[in-house]
């Protein structure tokens, strides 16, 4: 494994720090309430062969994943919006509902993460993780929850992003024999490193107790994806002790110190302590998350070359954390255009809603940061 040195990681962190900047992203698209339990995020940017940008996401509404549909609405609403003005704006394109995206016998509880990717051929997959009305495996059946179901996640196939319907809508990864990794949802697509398509996402086992991060990969010109590995990555030893979910991959410009190294990406990560509330002593250091689904991000360094190896640079504490509200930052999705790096993340607002943001950092500073500099 070729050595990472502190002056490659300060460089790498200050160019991260400055990307996902907390205080200068602006809100992209808003929650359709501004209260707590309302947020939109967990998809992607795309770039079509027009040079559209094309971004994909759920809205959630208020509820507990914990308690079932009694407990409210929860992701109501998969959509794609667009833009024709290199990411300044976004107007949605498209929305879909759970009733829209049901089938028989996988009526759909609540709509997940979803991540956009064109294909080698030029058409374009929609990948929708959600959970649906299915029951628990047998040994393990007791701990299913009144109301509640199973996380699985499906492919939507279409010649363009226009084209995308729900009707063509199949199973992609559903893990019902393995209740250690019984959920799978929040997928993230890409090509490379190599010849094929990989895709990692978020499993969950039957309790809930953890987040981790599995590994499939489908042949170039195949149909299926193949599950290499339930855990790409081990969970971290501390802030992020319960949850280690990889939500992008953004290979790093090859400017600066960093313009005759091999190929090289970041992997962004959503890190959680707890998966569940828990109380804090009014004595003790007041930690910027203390309940259930409000992670705070962190970033992973991997030479292409080797992966799925990779360095965490988030050991110790989060690298990306809310100014606002409960301090939840998570989903970060970034993408290099010929201007620059546009990043988008889920983000706590002042109102305790979560609206997904924006930032925007020019390739002039991508290079100053990648310099040293």
């Amino acid at each position: 494994m070729l050595h990472l040195t502190p002056e490659l990681i300060d460089a790498l962190n200050r160019l991260l720090l400055a990307l996902v900047n907390q205080r200068q992203a602006r809100v992209t698209v808003p929650a359709y309430a501004q209260q707590p339990g309302y947020w939109f995020g967990g998809g992607n940017i795309l770039v079509d062969q027009d040079e559209v940008l094309w971004l994909s996401g759920r809205y959630r509404n208020a509820g507990d994943s914990r308690q079932g549909l009694a407990a409210g609405e929860r992701g109501l609403e998969c959509a794609i919006f667009r833009s024709d003005d290199r990411g300044r704006t976004f107007r949605k394109w498209a929305a879909w509902s759970k009733a829209d995206m049901s089938r028989p016998g996988r009526r759909i509880i609540s709509i997940e993460g979803t991540a956009l990717h064109r294909r080698s051929d030029g058409r374009i997959e929609l990948f929708v993780s959600s959970e649906k009305d299915l029951t628990y495996p047998a040994d393990c059946e007791m701990f299913q929850k009144p109301g509640t179901g199973v996380w699985t996640i499906d492919r939507i196939v279409a010649d363009s992003v226009e084209k995308l319907a729900p009707r063509s809508i199949g199973a992609v990864v559903e893990n019902h024999d393995k209740p250690l990794y019984l959920h799978a949802k929040d997928p993230v697509v890409f090509d490379g490193p190599g010849d094929a398509t990989h895709m990692l996402f978020c499993t969950h086992p039957y309790t809930w107790a953890s987040a981790n991060t599995s590994w499939a990969t489908q042949a170039a010109g195949g149909q299926e994806f193949k599950l290499l590995r339930d855990e790409i990555v081990s969970r971290g030893a501390a802030w992020d002790v319960a949850a280690t979910r990889i939500t992008c991959r953004l290979p790093i410009p090859r400017k600066g110190i960093f313009s005759n190294l091999p190929p090289c990406s970041i992997y962004f990560y959503d890190g959680a302590e707890c998966m569940r509330e828990h109380d804090e002593s009014d004595r003790a250091f007041r930690r910027p998350r203390g309940y259930s689904c409000e992670e705070l991000g962190g970033a992973f360094f991997g030479w292409d070359s080797e992966f799925p190896s990779m360095v965490r640079l988030s050991d110790s504490g989060p690298l990306f954390v809310s100014p606002w509200g409960t301090g939840c930052s998570r989903y970060v999705d970034a993408i290099t255009l010929d201007d620059g790096i546009l990043a988008t993340w889920q983000q706590s607002q002042m109102d305790l809603s979560q609206a997904l943001v924006s930032h925007f950092l020019p390739m002039s500073e991508v290079e100053s940061f990648l310099s040293g500099r």
